[in-house]
């Protein structure tokens, strides 16, 4: 797995809570792909890509998200 990078997604909540929805290994093309997007599907739920960071010193992305309501 040395072209994974692990990536953190958190949801911003109404609240201005911060949850973590899960952890996983993306692939480079996965993260790549970060550029051209907006939204992303995680478990069927909608997600719109505010801004990510990346954490040096735990090695890893972290992406924060804010759901889309589809009623």
């Amino acid at each position: 797995m040395g072209n994974d990078m692990n990536v953190t997604l958190i949801e911003k909540m109404p609240s201005g809570e911060l949850r973590q929805i899960e952890e996983r290994s993306w692939s480079m093309n996965m993260v790549a792909a970060l550029e051209h997007v907006n939204y992303i599907v995680v478990r069927g739920q909608e997600y719109e890509t505010i801004e990510g960071r990346l954490n040096v010193d735990d090695g890893k992305l972290e992406l924060l998200l804010v759901r889309i309501r589809n009623e």
